[in-house]
């Protein structure tokens, strides 16, 4: 039996790690994860292997950790100023800036590895693509146009994985890279919603405390917009069929739901805006690549 001291270490233990998981935010890694296969299903002549799966995933777990912690680091004084970020765990001091500098570097080494074992390309490409992710963190001290940066790190999940499969870049990746930076750039803005009084106050740079809020809200549905239509470009550049066409539609209608929840007015329901309807839109698509591929095998 376990006794008092070794329960103590467990519960110690467990605490850690559920505090690592909220400092990095793993639960939105399930936004760009399944456009990586998408994009590693499109890039292969058939299925691509398990085993390239499993190097892909472990790339975008690394480098979605990576960004994650470092943007963490990087606004621990912002955090500590910020009412809805005051229980962040290094704000809290539940996890150390030496923990968190450690674990940046397993994570960055995690990407760069799990990219050497895709292709030659794939390794080559994964400095800038740790360039880009880390660089947002310091985006919305410059610009409002911070939610495009951000949506361009998550944009290159369906390209990196492309690389990852095929060794090249085509159309359709940086089609697909395209809307998911749009698409991750719209719901962003909606989450700055709740900010914006606060990047005002302290010179932050973001769509709502550039334009207000309602012309932030009117900015995010034009995102969405051009979100479906390069997804329908896409069907044609990767001849895609009629599952692709049918995850597109009921995409476009999760996204005309999102905006329903969110009012300038009314921001109480951003939350299920943000995670339950964006959650559920990468995964629509990815099923309707998995269900057109097996269909037309």
């Amino acid at each position: 039996m376990r006794g008092p001291a070794g329960a103590a270490a467990a519960a110690s233990h467990r605490g850690a790690l559920l505090a690592t998981l909220s400092m990095i935010k793993f639960q939105h890694t399930l936004f760009a994860l399944p456009f990586a296969f998408i994009g590693a299903i499109l890039a292969a002549p058939s299925w691509p292997g398990a085993g390239r799966m499993l190097w892909i995933l472990l790339a975008m777990v690394g480098a979605r950790s990576a960004a994650m912690v470092w943007n963490r680091i990087a606004d621990l004084e912002i955090d500590r100023r910020n009412p809805r970020t005051a229980t962040r765990p290094l704000v809290t001091g539940e996890l150390g800036l030496p923990f968190a500098w450690w674990f940046l570097a397993a994570s960055l080494l995690l990407f760069v590895f799990a990219a050497s074992r895709l292709n030659r390309l794939a390794l080559l490409l994964s400095p800038l693509a740790a360039a880009i992710i880390l660089s947002y963190s310091y985006a919305k001290r410059v610009t409002w146009l911070t939610h495009l940066h951000l949506g361009a790190s998550l944009g290159l999940a369906p390209t990196g994985a492309w690389i990852g499969v095929a060794g090249r870049v085509d159309a359709t990746p940086l089609l697909l890279g395209a809307a998911v930076m749009l698409w991750v750039a719209g719901f962003d803005v909606l989450y700055a919603c709740q900010d914006a009084a606060f990047d005002r106050i302290h010179g932050l740079h973001s769509i709502p405390a550039r334009f207000g809020i309602a012309k932030a809200l009117a900015i995010s549905s034009a995102f969405h917009a051009i979100t479906v239509l390069l997804l329908l470009v896409a069907a044609w550049t990767a001849s895609l069929g009629v599952a692709w066409l049918a995850g597109v539609t009921v995409t476009a209608a999760l996204l005309v739901y999102e905006h329903r929840l969110v009012r300038p007015d009314d921001l109480s329901r951003l939350d299920a805006a943000f995670f339950t309807v964006n959650g559920a839109v990468s995964f629509v698509l990815l099923v309707a690549v998995i269900a057109g591929r097996a269909f037309s095998s």
